[in-house]
């Protein structure tokens, strides 16, 4: 059995989590409704059984280890029982896989001791507590920044990794501490039950947006031609999100739903960590399944369609209009389901034999 044949059914379990997560998205914005305990589970099903799924099945690979791949085999698993309306069981699968991703992240640690790695640990380890949140209180919804401290985190991360290839600058580092402490403060007041959770979040996001405009080596690669430039041009466009949600949320409340939060969390999840995913698809498949993606310029048109998608539910969002609203979350929805399309149809045009 090749690498590929072994790690395709894990990440197509994470896209099924996706699939069911954005129309149990869809059902909440008053699309047909795909019943109220999909609905309920929309966030478990997109943060923990998708993202944590593909990257946990990313972080398997990079470590070499089999027992690595428990991380990404609970959460697919764990998404199927969340599916399944078993949510006890789904929890518990998810925060399993959790535990191991943090298991790996301490191995990697102990392996490459560096600032990147931390940072990736303190990912996991928000991850973990995310969940554990979830299960003791059972609502998502005070489990989210935590398990929005995992997501951006760990892109926090990688880009500090990343950043070893710009000029030295004394200042990168001790400069990118009270980001994370803003960030690791409201995640941590999330799991106190503080109200001030949001607002420490949303100001250490406009904080990293700032550290990353400084430190991102997307500031040059810009202006290369090809993936380079379409990888930077996503990149800077999530930053660009990113504030946008930090704003939005400095007058969140932890418990708050309702359209401001539908804004604030959006422009995080969809703008800000959807772009990253668009940027860094064509970079990780090659690595995880060992399939070729060839840069297209067709890639630009998915995420012109997020943007402009995600633009039109803001604006539903924070004008209270409705149908906008619901309108700009199909098109998030469209954006992801043609994305994914256009890398299917260029790695199967790549694997296509030349006559």
């Amino acid at each position: 059995m090749t690498p590929t044949t072994r790690r395709l059914p894990l990440l197509l379990a994470g896209a099924a989590s996706l699939f069911v997560g954005m129309a149990a998205g869809l059902g909440r914005l008053g699309w047909p409704d795909p019943g109220m305990t999909i609905m309920a589970v929309h966030g478990p099903l997109m943060i923990c059984g998708f993202f944590g799924t593909v990257i946990g099945l990313e972080r398997a690979v990079a470590l070499g280890k089999t027992w690595g791949y428990g991380a990404p085999l609970a959460t697919a698993l764990g998404g199927f029982y969340l599916v399944a309306g078993q949510t006890s069981t789904g929890g518990l699968l998810l925060g399993l896989g959790s535990l191991i991703f943090v298991l790996m992240s301490l191995a990697v640690l102990r392996r490459q001791k560096e600032d990147f790695t931390a940072v990736l640990g303190l990912g996991a380890l928000s991850w973990l507590m995310g969940n554990i949140v979830w299960l003791i209180r059972g609502s998502p919804l005070d489990a989210v920044p935590l398990w929005a401290g995992f997501l951006v985190l760990t892109i926090a991360g990688e880009r500090l990794e990343l950043s070893r290839f710009l000029p030295p600058w004394r200042w990168r580092l001790p400069s990118l501490v009270p980001v994370l402490a803003l960030l690791l403060a409201g995640a941590g007041a999330a799991a106190a039950e503080h109200h001030l959770a949001w607002p420490l979040f949303g100001c250490g996001l406009v904080a990293m947006t700032l550290w990353c405009l400084r430190n991102d080596v997307a500031r040059r690669t810009i202006r290369q031609p090809g993936l380079t430039r379409y990888v930077a041009v996503c990149l800077l466009s999530g930053y660009a999100w990113a504030a946008v949600s930090g704003l939005l949320m400095l007058g969140l409340s932890l418990d708050e739903g309702g359209v401001r939060a539908d804004a604030a969390f959006h422009s995080l999840f969809v703008g800000f960590v959807f772009s990253m995913v668009f940027g860094h698809a064509p970079v990780i498949l090659p690595a995880v399944l060992r399939v070729a993606v060839p840069y297209k310029s067709y890639f630009y048109g998915p995420l012109a369609l997020l943007h402009a998608s995600l633009a039109l539910r803001l604006v539903g969002d924070l004008a209270e209009l409705h149908e906008i609203r619901q309108w700009g979350g199909l098109a998030n929805a469209t954006a992801i389901i043609v994305f994914i399309l256009s890398m299917l149809v260029t790695v199967l045009r790549a694997r296509r034999p030349r006559s």
